[in-house]
Formats: C-alpha cells, sequence, structure tokens
C-alpha cells in the first residue's frame, strides 16, 4: 500500500517549552487513573515497533488527523468501498484514557467491514492493558523506531510529569526525553490489517545527534571508573556466632526491610550511600555508622517507583526524583519489592508546629516541622511538602535549651543542632513545642532523668535503644531491658545489672555523678571501640544476636581497645596506683577493663591512694570493681590464609574508598578512610603497591603506575593524619602507623602517629596542643623490636622512645621498613633549623635583632597573638634603646607581656634597619611573585635572593627562620604562615605591602625558607666554580 502522507505539509515545530506544555497536558489526560496509579508495574510490556510508511505530527488536531489519513487513503489505489482510516483498528486519538482506549479498539474491531472488492483487513490485536503509571510512559513518545532494521530504541522509565519545569528542558532527569521533537503515526499494512506506530523523523543526522546526546548525558549518570585494585579478605562476622546473621542480610530476611551501599543521583549530584528501609523510613547515611542521615523520607511520600536496567531504579517525589544503582540486579529487584511492599502505609501525623529556621554550623536556612516525637529538618518548605527530609531527631534521646535571644540548642547523644529563629515570640513556640514533645516522650524516675541528662545515657550502650532504664554499675553502662536481660546472664563479677527506677538504694550520689560525667561515652571508649559497622547491633535485634553480640563484646574482648601497657601486669598495676590519685577516670577504666587489679599487692592499694587523695568518683568506680574478671590478653596472630580473597575495584571520594566489583559499576562497599590505622609502601620493581590496615582488616591495593600510587598515598596519609599538613610534609613518606608513644621509663603515653622516610621518623600528636616532631634515623642509633608486645624502642642518644602498635603485623611491618629509612640518608633540602633556637649562617646579623630572635624561639613560641598583639609602648622604647647601646646588658622577661614587648621591640629595629630590598632591586621581586607557577617562582627568589647584599640576605634568612618556627607552633600562637606575611610584609617591601602577589611572597619565604636560601648558596658556589647539571629540575619540599 503506497501512501502520502510522507509529502505533507506539516506546522512549524513547537519550541521546547511549548512543547513541554504540550506534552504535560496530554499525559495529564492519561496519568493517574485511580489511587494505585503511582506505582509502577515493571512487568507491564512495552509497546511494540515496526517500520513506518507514513507520519503525521502528534501536535496537529484530530480534525488535521482525520484529514490526512482520508487523503492517504484516496491516494491509496484500493476499492473505494475500503474502509477510510477512522475505521482502521489500532487508532489511538491523542487525550484520550486507557479504558476509552481499550473501547475504541475493541469497537473498531468489531466495525471492521469487508468488502468483496477489497482484500479484507484483519482486526489488530488487541494491546496489551498499560500499567497505571505505564500508561504515562507508554505513550506514543516512548518508543523509537527505524524503518531500515526494525531495531527497538531504549524506552525512557521517567514519567515526566513527575518532574520539574526546569528537569524536563534542562535535562536534569539525565535523559533525553523523545516527546520533545516532532513524533508521528505510521500506518503499514501487514498482510493481515493495518497497524499504527510511533516514531521519530526519519532523518538521520537528527536521530545520531539525539543518540549522541543520550549516550552523553546517560554517561553523566554512571559512575566514576575505578582508579586502582583492592584486595581483601571477603567479609563477614567472624566475632559472632557462626549461625548469626549480619545486619544485612536479617533486613532482607523481611518483605519491607533492606540494606545495602547504592550509588545515588539527585539531579546531577552523585553519591554514594548506606541506604536503609525499615518499613516506615527510607534513609540514607553517608556512613554506615553515622547518626544522623543525609537524606529520610516516609514511604507514604513516594509517589512512584520505576525500574530499569543494568541495576538502576528510581523513586519519585512529585517533582522531585531520586536515582539509584545498585552493583546487581537481585539487590535491585530486592529494593523495588520491598518498596512496593509498602503500600498502603500510614503516613506521618501532621505536625504539631513547623517553621524556618536558621541552622548553625554550617549555617543555613532550613525548614522543621515537629511531628510526634521526632523533629524533622528539611533543606527548604518544597521538600517539607514533598516529605523529603535532611535528617530525624527523635524526642525522647534529646534535650533543649535556650542560646541567646532568639536563639536554641537541641542536644542529642550524637550531635547538638543550633538553631535561630526570627523573633523571640517564635523562639517561645519552639521551645513550648519542643520541652512538650520531650515529656510526652520521656516518663521515669528521678534517677533515669538526671542520667539522662548526658546525651549519651539517653540510648542503650550495645544496641541504641532509646530511654534505657537498666545499667550496669562497675562497667559504666545505661543499657535497655533487652540487653540488660543478657548482662545478668554473664553474671555478677562480669556485669552487674540495676535498675534506674527499682534499685532505688544502689544510687548514691557519687555513682550518679559518675554516670553522668562518664557512662556509656566512656565505656564504649574502651569496650566499643573497633566495633564493625556489619556486627553493631540494633534495636530491633534478636535474642540470639544480642547474646552473641554482648558476649564478643565484653566475655572475649573482640572490640576492646586494650591500654598501652597490657602486655605487662605490674606495669599495669603501677599505672592505676597513680592515676587514681589523679581525676582521670577514663584511664582508670581502661586499666581496669585490660587487667589491672584493684586488690593488688602493694601497701596502699588503689582505693586506699584514691580515698586519700579525695577522689570520690574513683573510690566509686573501684570499689564496683574489686573482684571484676576481664578477658585476658589476646595475642592475636595473623592469618596466612589467602584463599577467603576478593578482588575488587577502588576508587577515593574525600575521606572514603568506594569498592565496586565491575571497573565501572555501582559501589558494593565503603571504606571509611579514618578507620585506617597503617599504610605502608610496597612497591618493589615495576610493582607498584601497598598495603591499608584497618582494626578488623587489611587491603593490598595496586597500581597501574607509579605515579597514580603516589597520588593515591598522598590523598590517604592527608586523611587519616591528625592534623592538616601541606603536599611537601608528606611527600617522601613511605610507612606511617596510629601508635601509643611512651618516653623514658614513664609509664605516661600520649597517642600519635608515626611516619617514616628516608633518614628521619615524623610524629604527628593527636592532640593538637602538641607540635609536631622529626627525629633524625643513622646506624648507630639502637632499635629494639619485641613482636610479642607489639612495641619497638627507639633509643636516639640519651633520649629513647617506646612505640606501641596497635597490630602486631603493623608493628612488623613497620620495623621491616624502619630500616630502609636508617639506611637511607635523608635529603640535604631536608635540614632545618633546630626547633628551640636558630644560628645563622652569617655574622652580620645586629646583635639586637639576633639577641630578639632568640629569646622570642626560647620562650614565646607559643604566646597567642605574637606579633599580631602590641606591647607596651614605654617598654618597648626603653627596650629598643637598650638593645641598641647594649644587646646583651638588655633585660628581656619571659612572661607573656614581656614575650610581647620583645616582639614589638624586634618590629621596631627591623624598621630601623636599611632597605632588605633594595629599591632597585624591588621591580625584579614584583615580577617574580606574580608568577603562575609556585615551582618557577620559588626558583626566582633562589636567584635573586643570591643577587642581595650579603647584610640583607643573612637578615631576611634569621628573620624567616624564626618566622617559620613561629608558624610551627601556630595551633597554640595562633599566627600562621599567612597571619605573619600580612604583619612583616610591609617590613619588607614597604609601600608594595598592600599587593596580593606580595604577601604571597612573604608567606612563601616563611614555608620555604630552608629551600630557598639553601639553593641561592648553592647557586653562588656554582658560580664560582661548583660543577652541577645545568636545568636539573627544583623541587620544593617544606619541612618542620
Amino acid at each position: 500500500m503506497s501512501s502520502n502522507i510522507n509529502q505533507a505539509t506539516f506546522p512549524p515545530v513547537p519550541k521546547p517549552r511549548a512543547r513541554y506544555k504540550l506534552k504535560v497536558g496530554l499525559q495529564r489526560q492519561s496519568a493517574y487513573l485511580d489511587s494505585d496509579s503511582v506505582w509502577y508495574d515493571s512487568e507491564a510490556p512495552s509497546t511494540q515497533v515496526v517500520s513506518n510508511e507514513g507520519e503525521l505530527h502528534i501536535g496537529q488536531s484530530q480534525q488535521q488527523l482525520q484529514e490526512n489519513l482520508d487523503q492517504s487513503s484516496v491516494a491509496t489505489p484500493t476499492s473505494p468501498t475500503c474502509p477510510t482510516s477512522t475505521d482502521v483498528p489500532g487508532e489511538l486519538p491523542i487525550g484520550q484514557s486507557q479504558q476509552q482506549l481499550q473501547e475504541n479498539l475493541d469497537q473498531s474491531s468489531v466495525a471492521t467491514p469487508t468488502s468483496p472488492t477489497c482484500p479484507t483487513l484483519p482486526t489488530c490485536p488487541p494491546s496489551p492493558p498499560l500499567s497505571p503509571v505505564g500508561a504515562a510512559e507508554t505513550e506514543p513518545t516512548a518508543a523509537v523506531s527505524d524503518s531500515s532494521n526494525d531495531e527497538e530504541a531504549e524506552v525512557p522509565m521517567t514519567p515526566d510529569s513527575l518532574k520539574s519545569d526546569e528537569e524536563v528542558i534542562s535535562g536534569d532527569a539525565g535523559e533525553i526525553d523523545a516527546s520533545l521533537e516532532p513524533t508521528y503515526i505510521s500506518v503499514v499494512p501487514n498482510g493481515q490489517g493495518s497497524i499504527f506506530n510511533f516514531g521519530m523523523t526519519t532523518e538521520p543526522t537528527l536521530k545520531e545527534a539525539e543518540k549522541t546526546i543520550e549516550a552523553q548525558l546517560q554517561k553523566q549518570k554512571t559512575p566514576r571508573m575505578a582508579t586502582i585494585r583492592v584486595s581483601r579478605k571477603k567479609q563477614g562476622r567472624a566475632g559472632l556466632a557462626k549461625d548469626t546473621q549480619p545486619a544485612e542480610s536479617r533486613h532482607k530476611g523481611t518483605v519491607v526491610s533492606r540494606s545495602s551501599w547504592l550509588d545515588v543521583w539527585k539531579g546531577r549530584k552523585h553519591n554514594v550511600l548506606w541506604a536503609t528501609l525499615d518499613g516506615q523510613l527510607m534513609s540514607l547515611w553517608k556512613k554506615r555508622t553515622d547518626k544522623f542521615t543525609e537524606y529520610v523520607f516516609h514511604v507514604s511520600s513516594i509517589t512512584a517507583v520505576s525500574i530499569q536496567g543494568k541495576g538502576r531504579f528510581s523513586i519519585y517525589f512529585g517533582k522531585k526524583h531520586f536515582e539509584f544503582m545498585a552493583h546487581d540486579e537481585a539487590v535491585q529487584e530486592g529494593w523495588v519489592s520491598s518498596l512496593h511492599a509498602t503500600r498502603g502505609i500510614v503516613p506521618l501525623p501532621p505536625p504539631d508546629h513547623q517553621s524556618s529556621l536558621i541552622m548553625k554550623d554550617p549555617r543555613t536556612k532550613v525548614y522543621a516541622a515537629i511531628c510526634g516525637h521526632n523533629l524533622w529538618i528539611y533543606n527548604k518548605k518544597e521538600d517539607f511538602n514533598l516529605g523529603i527530609g535532611m535528617t530525624c531527631v527523635s524526642m525522647n534521646v534529646a534535650s533543649v535549651k535556650q542560646t541567646g535571644k532568639r536563639g536554641f540548642s537541641l542536644i542529642s547523644p550524637y550531635k547538638t543542632f543550633n538553631f535561630s529563629t526570627d523573633s523571640s515570640r517564635e523562639l517561645t513556640t519552639w521551645l513550648n513545642c519542643l520541652n512538650q514533645g520531650i515529656i510526652s516522650a520521656l516518663s521515669c524516675s528521678e534517677v533515669a532523668q538526671r542520667l539522662w541528662a548526658s546525651p549519651w545515657n539517653k540510648v542503650c550502650a550495645d544496641c541504641g535503644s532509646a530511654s534505657p532504664e537498666w545499667a550496669s554499675i562497675n562497667l559504666l553502662l545505661v543499657i535497655c531491658e533487652d540487653c540488660a536481660g543478657q548482662h545478668r546472664a554473664l553474671g555478677a563479677n562480669k556485669s552487674k545489672v540495676r535498675s534506674l527506677k527499682l534499685d532505688s538504694k544502689v544510687w548514691t550520689e557519687s555513682l550518679i555523678e559518675l554516670f553522668v560525667a562518664y557512662g556509656n561515652k566512656a565505656a564504649n571508649d574502651v569496650w566499643g571501640y573497633n566495633i564493625p559497622a556489619a556486627e553493631q547491633i540494633l534495636p530491633n535485634a534478636t535474642s540470639s544476636e544480642r547474646e552473641a553480640f554482648i558476649k564478643a563484646k565484653y566475655i572475649r574482648g573482640l572490640y576492646r581497645r586494650s591500654h598501652p601497657l597490657t602486655s605487662n601486669r605490674d606495669l599495669l598495676d603501677q599505672r592505676l596506683c597513680q592515676v587514681v590519685c589523679g581525676p582521670d577516670v577514663s584511664e582508670t577504666l581502661s586499666l581496669i577493663c585490660s587487667g589491672a587489679r584493684v586488690l593488688c599487692k602493694t601497701v596502699d592499694g588503689p582505693i586506699a591512694l584514691a580515698e586519700q587523695a579525695g577522689q570520690a568518683l574513683q573510690v566509686e568506680l573501684l570499689r564496683h570493681n574489686e573482684f571484676l574478671e576481664v578477658p585476658n590478653y589476646d595475642h592475636q596472630v595473623p592469618s596466612k590464609d589467602n584463599s577467603g580473597l576478593e578482588e575488587l575495584h577502588g576508587k577515593l571520594q574525600d575521606e572514603r574508598l568506594l569498592f565496586s566489583q565491575e571497573n565501572d559499576s555501582a559501589a558494593c562497599d565503603v571504606l571509611d578512610l579514618r578507620e585506617v590505622i597503617a599504610v605502608y609502601d610496597r612497591s618493589e620493581g615495576s610493582t607498584y603497591e601497598f598495603d591499608m590496615l584497618t582494626l578488623t582488616d587489611k587491603l593490598v591495593c595496586n597500581a597501574n603506575t607509579l605515579d597514580s600510587l603516589l597520588s593515591h598515598l598522598l590523598h590517604i596519609l592527608k586523611v587519616v593524619l591528625p592534623c592538616t599538613v601541606e603536599d611537601a610534609e608528606v611527600t617522601g613518606i613511605f610507612a606511617a602507623s596510629r601508635v601509643s608513644v611512651r618516653e623514658g621509663d614513664g609509664l605516661q603515653h600520649t597517642e600519635a602517629w608515626v611516619a617514616l622516610r628516608d633518614g628521619e621518623a615524623l610524629f604527628f600528636p593527636t592532640d593538637p596542643q602538641k607540635p609536631k616532631e622529626r627525629l633524625t634515623l643513622s646506624t648507630v642509633q639502637r632499635y629494639d623490636h619485641n613482636s610479642t608486645e607489639h612495641t619497638i624502642e627507639m633509643a636516639l642518644g640519651e633520649r629513647t622512645v617506646s612505640l606501641r602498635f596497635e597490630k602486631q603485623s603493623s608493628c612488623t611491618s613497620w620495623y621491616t621498613l624502619l630500616q630502609r629509612a636508617v639506611l637511607s640518608p635523608a635529603r640535604e633540602s631536608q635540614s632545618q633549623p633546630s626547633l628551640t633556637q636558630l644560628h645563622t649562617v652569617y655574622d652580620t646579623v645586629p646583635p639586637a635583632v639576633e639577641r630578639c630572635i632568640f629569646h622570642i624561639n626560647t620562650h614565646g613560641l607559643k604566646v597567642e597573638g605574637l606579633y599580631r598583639r602590641c606591647g607596651v609602648a614605654t617598654k618597648t622604647s626603653h627596650l629598643v634603646q637598650t638593645l641598641s647601646s647594649s644587646a646583651s646588658a638588655a633585660v628581656l622577661e619571659t612572661d607573656e607581656q614581656g614575650i610581647l614587648d620583645t616582639c614589638s621591640a624586634l618590629k621596631q629595629l627591623l624598621r630601623r634597619q636599611p632597605d632588605l630590598i633594595p629599591q632597585n632591586k624591588k621591580p625584579q621581586w614584583v615580577k617574580a611573585a606574580a608568577g603562575p607557577h609556585e615551582a618557577l617562582r620559588l626558583q626566582s627568589y633562589c636567584r635573586l635572593m643570591r643577587q642581595l647584599p650579603l647584610e640583607s640576605r643573612a637578615m631576611l634568612e634569621a628573620l624567616c627562620g624564626h618566622l617559620y618556627l613561629v608558624q610551627v607552633h601556630s595551633q597554640e600562637n595562633r599566627m600562621t604562615a599567612q597571619n605573619l606575611a600580612l604583619v612583616f610584609v610591609p617590613t619588607l617591601f614597604q609601600e608594595l605591602a598592600m599587593s596580593t602577589d606580595m604577601v604571597r611572597l612573604t608567606r612563601e619565604l616563611i614555608i620555604h625558607h630552608t629551600l630557598i636560601f639553601q639553593k641561592s648558596i648553592e647557586m653562588s658556589e656554582e658560580e664560582a666554580g661548583t660543577d652541577q647539571v645545568d636545568g636539573e629540575q627544583e623541587e620544593i619540599i617544606t619541612v618542620f
């Protein structure tokens, strides 16, 4: 059959906005036919596609459609008695509902006439019934066909009626919608009847462009490619009973409960989140151990769920939607089935109060609502209307207090939320509603109220249940009734269980104060130090899961943080006798839980010593643990079995390492890099490999190139080290581990990270008040390794440092690499002045300046606001006069005010000196400071530095070396290199001080002073006859 439809003259194509309005208008007539229409049926068949002969624009009216079809039938060489196109079965009038479409199909099949002069046109088989949402999805624009190959194109699975205007027009959904282009209906004979099909225009260039754009947008909705290969042990629950299933498996056992890692897209924002569904709420967490969500929503807010290929599915909330990608189809099908099973859940109650608030830390405007016993926090009011929350705070674990005239704080066990309102009246309303909600959620005794004053005590120490009413008074635990039963089964020599309501006599004032001050927080810092997220039980845990977890935690001590002296019982007892004389209850608890004996054989036992020192809380804790039985210290032996290894792909994302089964598949697991306790570079030859250790696992990471390995190591070190570090500070590190450091024969220890690089060991204390430290290593020093106690003792001259590692494998690896560091001398460019005093290279520095610098280096590096705060004017003037006449006779005070006076005097002395940078040299320095690349700038500084007069160079070296030492202690004195540059740039460059380039130059002189002045000397020696290779690349090294 021939047709002239292709020659028809069509109206111009509507503009994008007009096409969008037309499309939405058509969809609204066919979508949402009943209350179930919000749920997508993944098994509904899609529209079949065949080749086309003619086409009609979907934008034409019904009358135009009829006229064109009539013209088509007239031009066809058939009998006049043949049925017109209006009688052809399968006609789909635009805008009709599903029921009307089906009725038309039935009527057309009955009304089809036959004629002896015309071949019979049998009826088209009725189309399969559409699912509720499928009615909107399988409209004419959903299928794309090509007349040349009859191939079926991908069916877009996102109902555009659920998208906002901006998402449709800008393509925020990440896919090309075929309905935004001219669509046609084709009438083709198949020997049995006429079939109406839908498709795009047949211009090849247009189709190719559309496919290219669609591929590009789809590519943006795929996970990033992996950057490294990772081997690790297959994950399981080694610490629990064999019949105990992990949390993820337990969730999968029920219809509406589920949890797994998912790749999540909200618009174009991509993240990998831990998703949980408990039948009521679906929550998305950045980490499995997080207590507050990134997103949370009640299942009654969901308007549609659609499923796509390659593990993808989408959840819709009116105009907005989330797209998810699971690492395999089984997980995808489980999520979709669980979400379908939540249909009919009763929605949240209406809010008691709602309004906009300003949330601090970070400061942002949010929308909050009190629903039942929960405070829901939304990003904005639109999200509140759609039901997409940021997080939800339970009232029965929170308390509220007013802060300021219009602010209040909501305090929970894990986080404090600070809000401010628009008015005092609004503040009063919020405080009244929150207090009323907290009171209605809590009904308990006076003891419970006082213990719950500590946010940590408002949840069970073991499973996290709200409002626990029992306690283990010797372990300092507040626990729920279910966990209390398991603790009671351990025996009174392990856990003494008491009720907060019934056992009123046991709750003395000192015991209540002990629980309020320490309680669950201190206890879990010891007993629950390294609980894997997969093994942590939840409030809905079964009795067997609860029993296995509590025995693993308190009987076997699998998650315990042992004291650094654990391997030596005598030292434990000695340390306990020392600690009980002070207020540090946390270390006392750690010592007791590690095996220190309260009834130790000493003249005065710990209890007597604590009583003599007047430490009532220490006495209370010791009395309840006189006969405690603790798990024995377990010497862990690393497993040699590699049969259980799994090979994964990994990629870094901020503070996380994402694992995937394929190079570009969705994440199947996530490691929080802050759980890493050691990193070791194992590269050898062309094998680029490094190990990462956690408390529960070992990961072997392989890179393709050396640069890739170094970039991964640099990223990981900057995350795990406890303080902020520059790239140059960690360059060259090939081993780093978390340790406990003990000096000499003392029993006190400090926590730190210790790293190795050629010729030196670097110490990074976890206490921000303590400075970093660098120790030079050499073969003449003594290094002892004790694998049994996990310790390495370093005898560095008169100083002895003992390092205790958390795992035996970590200790062994660090000791092996220590030999490499000792045999490799440190690079000369890493040498620097002492951290306590500065000896200048030249003798041309004025004595007054040198005296001030030495005094500040010795006594004033930790004075807050050094050089920013001014000294007393009269004392400063007197000091300047005395120092100028006789530097050795000047009396410099060592107290804080005396240091400030000395700093002011030093600044005045520097201003009296001739220009440190001569006027004729300043244009060259200005040009060098404007360079775009730091490496080139530093080379220019070195060249210009050697052109300065000897006196100026000596003065600059002394000053910059001193300022470097000041910024090393910026944690105490608050004077960073940037702050110091702002203070001293007028001294160095006078009228150019307002230039940001000169401020940067001054900062770089401070930070890289060793490199700059050392290289300037080397360049001078080179000019004097020292042979060096021309063009040698400079290396930027910052040392501390």
